[in-house]
C-alpha cells in the first residue's frame, strides 16, 4: 500500500474535483427524484393514469316503436362505428388520410373529419363512419398500426325494418347540432337525436339513460380491458294506434301518386293510418346520411321530406260543402225543403260562377245538393249565410287551427273571414269571394289530417284530438303511461241538423246518383263526400285533365266514414294534380282502404261481424 506522502498534489486535486462533481451529480439526481416523487408525485400520477385510463360513455339502446298489435316498426341493432381520438395520433392529417383511403372516402368527407376534430377537445371521440360493413371492419383492424387513435365501437343503431313505410309518421334521427346542444346540455356532440316525426316528439321517452365504462388503453389508444362499468338503461317502448296492415293497404291504394291518406277512429281520435307520398327511407339517416343523399332529398321537386298529411295545405273543394250546409241549416237560412234552381252557373258581378255539371242540376234541396255536389246551390246558400258565419262553423269542425297531434310543424290551413282579410291584405271582404269559399275554393285551405278530423266529427258530433301513441311501456314491459282520448269540442248542431247531414252523406255513396258511388262496398253502409279542388283559374274554358300540364290539374278529394250507422273509421284521401275528380280518383282509393279495414276486422273479430 502506498503512503499518503506518495500521492502527488496534482492527483489529489483531480480526485477532489471528481469527488465534488460526483457529489453534485448525486445531489441533483436526489433533488430531481424528490421533485418527481414527492413534490410533483400526485400530479404526475394523475397524468399517467389519465393517459392509461379512459372514461367512455355507453350509449343507451333507444326504445322500440310498435303498432297497435305489437308488431315492430322501429328497433335498434348493433352497428360497427369507426371513431378517432385526436390526442392518440401523433400526425392527425396523415392518420385521416390513411383512414379515408381504407374507407374509400372522398375529399369532402375527409375534410369534415378534420373539421370535427378541430372543433372538439382532443380527448373526445370523433365519429368517422357509422355502420361499417364487414370489409371495412376488416380493413381497419388489419391496418391498425397505420391508424393510431382509430378504433371500432359497437353501438346501437336505429333500424326501420319497413323502410319508407310510415317514414313521415315515425321520422328519423340525426346528429345533434349546436342549437339543440344549447337547449339540452345533457347531450354531447356526436349524439343522435330525433329530428322529425315521433322520433322527435317522443325523444325523452325513447332515448333511455346512457351508461359508462372505465377502460385501459395502450399508447395507440387501443382498448386493453374494461376496469369498471355502469350499465345503460334502454329507452321506453311506444305502442302506437296505427295498424301496420291498414297502413300498408293505404300506401298501396295511393300508389305512386303524390298525396296523402289519413284514417282515424272517430270514437276516440286514434290515428289508424297516415300516408304521405312520396316517402323517404329513414335508414339513410340512421347510418349517417351522405351529403349527396341529403341534397337529393332536399332538391327533389316532389319534396319527399314533407308530410303532406299535416303540412300540405290544399283547397278542400266540395268537401267543404258539409260546413256550409251545416251553417245554413243551423242558422235557419234554409230548411230541408228549401229548393234552389241550378242551370249550370250563375252570374255575379263581373263573373260567371259555373257548376261542375254544365247542363245544371235543376231544382234541388240541401239533401240533393250534397248528394250531387251542386255548386250553384252552395254559391247562393253561401252568399246568404255570409263569410263570417261560414268561418265560425268551419272552426267548430276543427278547420283553421292545428289539430294538436303530437308531430311537429303541423300547418293550420286557412279559414278566411272579413277580419282576416283586413289583417292580411288591408282590404275589405268582397261578396264575390264568399261564393268561391262556399265551395271550398278561394282563400280556404285545409290539410288532409284536418279533413279526416272534419269527417270524423261530422260522423259522431264530437271532435277528438288525433293521437298516435296508445301507451308507453318500460323496458320491463310495465305500462308507465296510458294515453287517454281527448275530447276537444262538440259540434254546435241540433240533432236534426246532424241527421240531415248523415242522410245526405250516406246517399253520396250508396245511391247511383251520388258522386261518391265508386267507394261503395258490399255489406257495409258508407257515408262520404267528394271534392275536386281547382288549382288554377281557367275562366270559361273547359279542359280535360289530360289536356292540362300536371301542375295545372285539379286535386281530388274524398272523405268518408263507415259503417254509417255506427262509425268506427273515418278516412280522408287527397291526390294531387289528379287525372280526374274526387269521385273518379279519390273515392276508389278510399274504397280499397275501407275494404281492407273491414276484411281485417272480420278476420280478427269474426263473431262480431258475423252478426251484421
Amino acid at each position: 500500500m502506498f503512503g499518503r506522502h506518495e500521492i502527488s498534489p496534482t492527483l489529489r486535486r483531480r480526485l477532489n474535483i471528481g469527488l465534488a462533481t460526483g457529489l453534485v451529480v448525486v445531489g441533483v439526481l436526489l433533488a430531481q427524484l424528490w421533485n418527481l416523487q414527492v413534490l410533483r408525485g400526485p400530479e404526475l400520477r394523475t397524468m399517467s393514469e389519465n393517459n392509461r385510463i379512459r372514461l367512455r360513455r355507453v350509449q343507451a339502446t333507444r326504445g322500440r316503436i310498435v303498432d297497435r298489435y305489437g308488431r315492430v316498426l322501429v328497433e335498434s341493432r348493433a352497428s360497427f362505428d369507426a371513431v378517432l381520438v385526436p390526442e392518440d395520433t401523433h400526425d392527425l392529417p396523415s392518420t385521416v388520410e390513411n383512414l379515408a383511403q381504407f374507407l374509400q372516402q372522398g375529399a369532402a368527407e375527409t375534410q369534415a373529419i378534420l373539421d370535427q376534430a378541430a372543433e372538439r377537445p382532443p380527448f373526445q371521440e370523433v365519429p368517422v363512419r357509422r355502420d361499417l360493413n364487414w370489409d371495412q371492419v376488416v380493413a381497419l383492424e388489419t391496418h391498425q398500426i397505420d391508424l393510431p387513435g382509430v378504433s371500432i365501437r359497437v353501438t346501437p343503431s336505429r333500424s326501420y325494418p319497413h323502410g319508407p313505410l310510415l317514414s313521415h309518421l315515425l321520422g328519423y334521427l340525426g346528429e345533434i347540432n349546436k342549437e339543440e346542444l344549447a337547449r339540452a346540455p345533457r347531450y354531447r356532440p356526436g349524439d343522435f337525436v330525433g329530428k322529425s316525426g315521433l322520433e322527435k316528439s317522443w325523444e325523452s321517452a325513447l332515448r333511455g339513460v346512457n351508461g359508462g365504462q372505465q377502460i385501459e388503453v395502450d399508447a395507440f389508444g387501443r382498448e386493453l380491458r374494461v376496469l369498471q362499468e355502469v350499465e345503460a338503461t334502454p329507452g321506453n317502448t311506444l305502442v302506437l294506434s296505427v295498424d301496420l296492415d291498414l297502413q300498408r293497404a293505404a300506401e298501396q291504394a295511393l300508389g305512386a301518386r303524390s298525396g296523402a291518406v289519413v284514417a282515424l277512429d272517430p270514437r276516440n281520435g286514434e290515428v289508424l293510418a297516415m300516408v304521405s307520398y312520396p316517402p323517404f327511407d329513414p335508414n339513410l339517416f340512421a347510418r349517417g346520411i351522405m351529403p349527396a343523399e341529403w341534397r337529393g332529398l332536399v332538391e327533389d321537386a316532389e319534396h319527399p321530406l314533407n308530410n303532406r298529411a299535416l303540412q300540405g295545405q290544399y283547397p278542400p273543394g266540395s268537401t267543404f260543402k258539409i260546413v256550409v250546409a251545416a251553417a245554413a241549416l243551423e242558422e235557419g237560412i234554409i230548411n230541408p225543403f228549401t229548393r234552389i234552381g241550378c242551370h249550370g252557373g250563375i252570374p255575379f258581378g263581373n263573373h260567371y260562377f259555373r257548376c261542375w255539371r254544365k247542363e245544371g242540376h235543376g231544382s234541388l234541396n240541401v239533401h240533393e245538393a250534397l248528394v250531387q255536389s251542386c255548386d250553384v246551390f252552395f254559391y247562393q246558400v253561401g252568399q246568404r249565410v255570409g263569410i263570417d258565419t261560414i268561418a265560425e262553423y268551419a272552426r267548430a269542425f276543427g278547420l283553421g287551427a292545428p289539430t294538436g297531434i303530437s308531430l311537429e310543424n303541423e300547418m293550420t290551413g286557412t279559414i278566411p273571414d272579413s277580419d282576416w282579410k283586413h289583417r292580411r291584405f288591408g282590404e275589405k271582404w268582397y261578396a264575390g269571394e264568399t261564393l268561391s269559399c262556399a265551395v271550398g275554393q278561394g282563400y280556404v285551405t285545409a290539410t288532409p289530417l284536418q279533413m279526416a278530423q272534419l269527417i270524423a266529427t261530422a260522423a259522431t258530433g264530437v271532435r277528438y284530438r288525433p293521437h298516435l301513441v296508445r301507451q308507453v311501456e318500460a323496458p320491463t314491459g310495465e305500462v308507465i303511461e296510458q294515453v287517454q282520448p281527448e275530447e276537444v269540442a262538440r259540434l254546435p248542431l241540433r240533432r236534426t241538423t246532424l241527421e240531415q247531414l248523415h242522410s245526405a252523406l250516406e246517399e253520396v255513396v250508396m245511391t247511383d246518383r251520388g258522386t261518391g258511388k265508386r267507394a261503395r262496398l258490399p255489406g257495409v253502409t258508407i257515408a262520404g263526400k267528394t271534392g275536386t279542388a281547382q288549382v288554377v283559374k281557367l275562366g270559361n274554358v273547359r279542359l280535360k285533365a289530360h289536356q292540362l300540364q300536371r301542375q295545372e290539374r285539379d286535386h281530388a278529394w274524398f272523405i268518408s266514414y263507415a259503417p254509417a250507422e255506427d262509425p268506427t273509421i273515418a278516412v280522408a284521401a287527397l291526390v294531387e294534380h289528379a287525372d280526374g275528380g274526387g269521385g273518379a280518383i279519390a273515392a276508389p282509393l278510399v274504397h280499397d282502404v275501407l275494404q281492407e279495414y273491414f276484411r281485417l276486422q272480420e278476420e280478427r273479430e269474426p263473431r262480431k261481424y258475423a252478426q251484421h
